[in-house]
């Protein structure tokens, strides 16, 4: 059995539900096309990883999609928070025995499937491993062992969450490592500095 998992949250591509934000900007359909391309790297940076790989759906689950069953295992976000369903995922995957699990969020066109092995790699010698983005949250978070302090009293999608993370770690004495400095798409200026990194040329026209 492979001791190592990834799990990705991630929502169902549909107008009004997925990067709201950016969606303010070049509207609800655009904004779901952006989102797509921002799932197809996700996913194309998942497939060489040495683990196996969860995704965990927001809404409801798809069976014909592009997350295919002979690659990815298919689950239910369950909680009333992202906190909750976050450790709802981590006790999930601990209870299925694996040793190592590191959930990743799906709109980071940065990230390449070497920071996934790489926070492998420092999970080996530490508790706790965060790959920080620049506006205070974190695109990366792996463990060896649930920590609920990480999970709750948190203001979820704010600048505050990557040092309250790092502060529970702290006050729970566990060793944390640190990945590089990424960034995501949440904003108009995010995606027009991002996008070039994507394979935008197959998208609708609706994204510019």
């Amino acid at each position: 059995m492979n001791k190592k998992a990834i799990i990705v949250f991630v929502k169902n591509p549909e107008p009004g539900k997925v990067k709201t934000r950016l969606a303010k900007d070049i509207g609800d359909a655009a904004a779901v096309d952006v989102y797509r391309l921002l799932l197809q790297h996700t996913h194309d940076v998942l497939l060489p990883a040495s683990a196996d790989k969860f995704i965990f759906y927001a809404d409801k689950i798809k069976r014909l999609d592009l997350w295919k069953t002979n690659s990815f295992y298919k689950q239910l976000q369950q909680g009333d928070d992202l906190g909750e369903r976050m450790q709802h995922a981590f006790s999930f995957l601990f209870e299925l025995r694996y040793e190592q699990v590191l959930i990743i969020g799906s709109d980071c066109p940065q990230l390449s499937t070497n920071h996934l092995n790489h926070a492998f790699e420092l999970l080996e010698t530490h508790d706790v491993c965060i790959g920080p983005v620049d506006d205070g949250g974190y695109y990366l978070l792996g463990l060896r062992a649930v920590h609920q302090p990480f999970f709750s009293n948190k203001a979820w999608s704010t600048d505050s969450v990557f040092n309250r993370t790092i502060n529970d770690a702290a006050e729970a004495g566990l060793t944390v490592a640190l990945t590089e400095q990424l960034r995501d798409v949440d904003t108009l200026t995010d995606w027009e500095e991002l996008k070039a990194l994507l394979d935008y040329q197959k998208a609708s026209p609706m994204v510019k």
